[in-house]
């Protein structure tokens, strides 16, 4: 077993809170030991939200261990019932908790005798899927114990709506820019005549889920959550799904293409070119700037893109496509869904790294060597220390990845954003010239580390001054070669002399 100190995606229970937590009136309930419940901290501190997070710990302790869990967790269904008075308490074991093999459907259903509310294990394999794959399962559930249960009343209504409306799916609380990303989908799907019929979890009422057949379409833009819940809501009522993720110019078009496809087949008569052709010209500023001076500077520079399967697979195609920038690397961390994205990405990257290994990745960066990086926090993190910039992209991600302007990465508006981003997360020419000529004017006598968290070689105070002339956006990749070059040869100490030998034996 690898100890793993930073992970990409959280353990499963982590996405069943995101789902539940995203919807009003519904609460969750961990069964879980402490530790486990950081849950809510984490999204009070990232979300920046004045509402309590409707998430409660039923924490397994000494006690528990040695007369079982069911009187406890259901005496704290039945609480959270009387107090908070929910639409839903979803039960949820964490990883931990898992290893007691308790019976928690029979908990619930103890609990759901005394409970007002509506009762419901959440049904994941907490030791085979991850946060992600969680959250999109715990969706379709939910989705699933809705519709049954306006069946089972007679209360569910399937006639679709008179005016081509759509559902968007798989927006949830903690989700990369999902708030302004549905902000601005919604007025896209105003421009193009389009109804919402609902926004589903974020923001939604269990009751509303009933709605859901009437829509015309179903509108998935992300890869990872959603897209089961649509894929049950097309089999049951053969609702139309759209999952294009509408992510730069290309892209964006595409999926409206595809929402003007599914109308007219169902008998709509809209056209939408004229649209496309408005916003790429005069609401994008993507289009035109990708032809100006600015942004040709870029053409043919090198990138390592890596983050989620949506985000990664888009920004490839962005940066390729649209910009003229040479994406050496993509990589994702959804191993679960790697044959999509080698699919999408394969021939806009010469490689593709499918991993959850963090190290791999900020190995590769450091061998690639780009001049800018498009990842998560922790690409951020490998770029700050190879002095290589970077772009944040996709989860995982810090508080100030949830910014409280606008700032969405889909529809036109998130066109310009992600412009702006590519462009200034390069190191542009003048900033090169003047970091070369003020580069001896630095007084720190820092280096520019690897890698690896630390050097285990001493450096000369002389050899340290040779370094720091080297201009900062090579200087990395100079210290890496030297102590490449020092430790084949069983070197403890880098001196000057030891530097013009590494600077010859690589021809530089």
């Amino acid at each position: 077993m690898k100890l793993a100190y930073w992970m990409y995606a959280g353990p499963a229970h982590i996405g069943t809170l995101r789902v539940a937590s995203s919807f009003k009136n519904v609460h969750a309930i961990m069964h879980a030991p402490l530790g486990d419940d950081y849950f809510n901290v984490m999204r009070s501190m990232l979300e920046r939200e004045r509402n309590f997070t409707p998430v409660t710990a039923s924490v397994v302790d000494r006690n528990v261990l040695a007369r079982g869990s069911q009187e406890k967790v259901v005496d704290n269904i039945t609480r959270k019932d009387k107090e908070e008075h929910p639409d839903l308490i979803v039960l949820t074991p964490t990883c931990t908790s898992s290893i007691l093999q308790e019976d928690l459907q029979n908990f619930v259903d103890r609990a759901q005798m005394d409970a007002q509310c509506d009762v419901m294990l959440a049904d994941v394999n907490h030791y085979r899927v991850n946060e992600l794959q969680a959250s999109d399962r715990t969706l379709q559930q939910i989705v699933e114990y809705y519709i049954a249960k306006a069946r089972k009343q007679g209360d569910l209504d399937t006639t679709k709506t008179e005016q081509p409306s759509v559902n968007i799916l798989g927006m949830t609380t903690l989700g990369f820019h999902n708030r302004h990303d549905c902000t601005e989908l919604k007025r896209l799907m105003a421009d193009l005549g389009i109804i919402v019929n609902t926004v589903v979890p974020e923001g939604a009422m269990v009751e509303e889920l009933k709605k859901l057949p009437k829509a015309w379409f179903n509108l998935v833009p992300y890869r990872e959550v959603g897209g089961m819940a649509a894929q049950y809501l097309a089999q049951e009522f053969g609702t139309p799904m759209v999952d294009i993720t509408p992510m730069g110019v290309v892209e964006t078009a595409r999926c409206i293409r595809q929402i003007q496809t599914v109308l007219n087949d169902q008998g709509a008569n809209v056209d939408y070119e004229a649209f496309i052709k408005e916003q790429t010209l005069y609401v994008s500023q993507a289009a035109w700037f990708s032809r100006s001076i600015d942004c040709q500077n870029l053409t043919g520079k090198k990138a390592v893109v890596f983050g989620d399967n949506t985000h990664a697979a888009a920004m490839t195609k962005i940066l390729t496509r649209e910009m003229g920038i040479h994406v050496v690397l993509a990589g994702t961390y959804c191993k679960y869904d790697a044959d999509w994205f080698r699919t999408e990405v394969s021939e806009y990257c010469d490689e593709v790294l499918i991993s959850e290994d963090n190290a791999e990745i900020g190995d590769a960066i450091a061998r690639l060597e780009p001049a800018a990086i498009f990842g998560t926090q922790m690409e951020r993190h490998v770029g700050k220390r190879l002095n290589i910039p970077c772009g944040v992209i996709a989860a995982p991600i810090h508080i100030q990845d949830f910014p409280i302007g606008y700032r969405p990465f889909l529809g036109y508006e998130g066109t310009n954003q992600l412009a702006d981003l590519v462009y200034n997360s390069f190191t542009l020419g003048m900033e090169d010239h003047l970091l070369e000529i003020f580069g001896g004017h630095d007084t720190k006598e820092v280096i520019t580390k690897g890698i690896s968290a630390g050097s285990d070689l001493n450096w000369t105070k002389e050899a340290q001054g040779e370094l720091n002339k080297v201009p900062g956006f090579v200087r990395g990749k100079v210290k890496r070669n030297t102590e490449k070059f020092a430790r084949d040869r069983n070197l403890t100490e880098i001196s000057l002399e030891v530097m013009y030998a590494a600077k010859e034996a690589v021809g530089a």
